[in-house]
C-alpha cells in the first residue's frame, strides 16, 4: 500500500465521520424543535387498572408527529425502535420498551387505533403496524407505531374480540 492509497482512506473515513457527525446534530436540533410541542412525557399511573389483553411482543417502530407518518418524534428515547411488550388495561395503554422508558398512553388521551401500512420511516404491506393516535397534555398529537410478532392480537389489542368471542371463533 502506497501513500496515495493510505491518504485515500483518510480521506474517505474523515469524509464518513463528518457525515454521521451531520446526522447526529440534525437529530438533536429536531429534539430541541420538538422539545416545546412535546413537553412532559406521560407516566404510567402507580395502580393500573384492570388488565384487559396482553403483553404482546413486539417492536415498538416509533412516534411521529399526527398525521405526518414521516415526522419522527426526536425528543426523549421516543425516536428509537426497540423490541417492546405492549399492554391493554382498562384505563389505557403500557408500552414497555427494551431500550427506552415505558411509555403510557391513557384512554382519555386515546383519539384513535387502527392499523397501518407505514410510520416513523418504516412501510409493511396490508396493514402490519397498529397505531396509537393520541393527544398529548400540549395538545400535540401523536401516532406510535407497533408491529407485534404474531398480528392476531391486534384484534384484542385494539378491542374488537372479547374473550367469549374468541372462543367461538376457535370452536
Amino acid at each position: 500500500m502506497n501513500a496515495s492509497d493510505i491518504a485515500t482512506i483518510v480521506v474517505v473515513l474523515l469524509a464518513l465521520c463528518g457525515l454521521f457527525a451531520l446526522m447526529w446534530r440534525g437529530w438533536r436540533s429536531r429534539g430541541q424543535r420538538q422539545a416545546a410541542a412535546i413537553g412532559e412525557i406521560p407516566t404510567a399511573p402507580d395502580r393500573l387498572a384492570d388488565l384487559v389483553y396482553g403483553p404482546v411482543s413486539g417492536v415498538y417502530v416509533g412516534s411521529t408527529i399526527a398525521p405526518h407518518w414521516q415526522d419522527r418524534v426526536a425528543v426523549g428515547d421516543w425516536g428509537f425502535r426497540a423490541v417492546v411488550n405492549v399492554s391493554r388495561y382498562a384505563d389505557g395503554y403500557l408500552l414497555e420498551r427494551s431500550r427506552g422508558n415505558p411509555m403510557w398512553i391513557a384512554d382519555g388521551a386515546l383519539e384513535g387505533v387502527r392499523l397501518a401500512s407505514k410510520l416513523a420511516g418504516k412501510v409493511m404491506p396490508g396493514g402490519g403496524l397498529l397505531v396509537l393516535r393520541w393527544e398529548l397534555p400540549t395538545g400535540t398529537v401523536i401516532d406510535t407505531g407497533f408491529r407485534a410478532d404474531d398480528k392476531t392480537d391486534y384484534r384484542r389489542l385494539m378491542g374488537d374480540v372479547s374473550e367469549s368471542d374468541e372462543k367461538d371463533e376457535q370452536a
